[in-house]
């Protein structure tokens, strides 16, 4: 008996020096960890060169979806994330910030090279036909939907105001709700990059 309670004092001795728990990050916008679409794309970027998720594996990527054309959401949405990358300082280069146009009829390689990089120089302009826009917008539940101006041009996109976030190895983490402060978006993104 005295051997049976030496060993179970010695097995609960030791069930406690395994590894500890490492504690999960406390993000300030929404853990969508292990979310089951917002997986891949395929686009052509301002450029011109194909583009999907895997070309920037490394890298703490935060994608948008927008237009050229939006009077609001958009402009405020591309400022705030200039500022997240001077927040970030020196690390800002090891994230990269995609802009995907919901309005493929306007938003022509040339306007995203112009527009896009114009709020910081690494921000990459992303762009398909209706169909890959469509595909893409599926892929990651994003809405839009135009809404009819006074002339045929002069429509306006509804779309999704919130940016995804994927970690250096492609997968999402977080979701950041339109309007959220740029200093946390920088600690989220701190916070991956450790």
């Amino acid at each position: 008996m005295k051997k049976l309670f030496c060993l179970l004092l010695t097995s609960l001795l030791l069930a406690g020096c395994g590894k500890p728990e490492v504690p999960k990050p406390v993000f300030q916008n929404t853990d969508v960890t292990g979310l089951g679409y917002a997986r891949q794309f395929a686009l052509t970027d301002h450029t011109g060169k194909p583009r999907t998720l895997a070309d920037y594996k490394g890298k703490v990527v935060l994608m948008f979806f927008g237009y050229t054309q939006c009077p609001d959401v958009c402009p405020t949405t591309m400022a705030d994330m200039a500022q997240v990358m001077k927040d970030m300082g020196p690390q800002a280069d090891q994230v990269q910030v995609l802009f995907v146009t919901v309005d493929p009829e306007r938003d022509t390689q040339a306007l995203l090279a112009e527009y896009v990089p114009a709020f910081d120089k690494r921000f990459v302009g992303l762009y398909g036909d209706l169909a890959a826009t469509a595909k893409v917008a599926k892929e990651f539940k994003v809405y839009y939907a135009k809404v009819e101006g006074e002339t045929d041009s002069s429509y306006t996109v509804d779309h999704t105001a919130g940016t995804y976030v994927f970690d250096r190895q492609g997968k999402i983490r977080l979701f950041v709700r339109h309007g959220e402060k740029p200093a946390a978006i920088a600690h989220d993104l701190k916070l991956l990059l450790s």
